[in-house]
């Protein structure tokens, strides 16, 4: 059975976090899950970064979900990064309408509205700000979305809500 859209929403940096161990893991569930039809990131920092080139390595084609048309200057490290997976990917760049927040918010949805599973690279804590990986869970659980929970901290991968049921929370 082929999984249309995996995409992906995650931390870009913590404390403790070996993203080698989150390489592997993500590569790991991708191959369990193929054939897959397409991937969907942000690239930001961290777990996007990490899950495009995961999936482009594996030959899955990615679609980046630019927050907004200026979303370079958000970047303070890996801009060589971002750019290097950009030019590798199909884009869709989104207005960017109101807050920095709100906009990385709604490509995170925009992720959601677009895959049949998502990588969650969290701790499982709260978002700390409007548009974090809490945020972007609560939205696919209520659309119904399958969720792999790959936690970096504990090093652990489950499923959340793996029968893709509509209106579970989290929190």
């Amino acid at each position: 059975m082929t999984t249309e859209g995996i995409g992906v929403t995650g931390h870009q940096a913590r404390p403790g976090i070996d993203w080698g161990w989150v390489a592997d893991r993500i590569r790991d569930q991708l191959i369990e899950r193929a054939p897959v039809g397409r991937a969907f990131s942000s690239l930001a920092a961290g777990s996007d970064q990490v899950f495009a080139e995961q999936a482009l390595a594996l030959g899955i084609p990615v679609t980046a979900i630019i927050p907004l048309p200026d979303y370079e200057r958000c970047f303070e490290e890996k801009l060589d990064d971002y750019r290097s997976l950009l030019a590798r990917c199909d884009q869709i760049v989104l207005d960017g309408a109101g807050t920095d927040q709100e906009a990385f918010l709604e490509a995170g949805r925009e992720v959601v509205d677009r895959v049949d599973v998502l990588f969650a690279i969290w701790d499982g804590k709260v978002a700390q700000g409007l548009g974090g990986t809490a945020d972007v869970v609560d939205y696919a659980l209520g659309r119904g979305r399958a969720i792999v929970h790959i936690d970096p901290i504990e090093r652990t991968v489950h499923d959340i809500n793996p029968a893709g049921q509509t209106g579970t929370d989290i929190g």
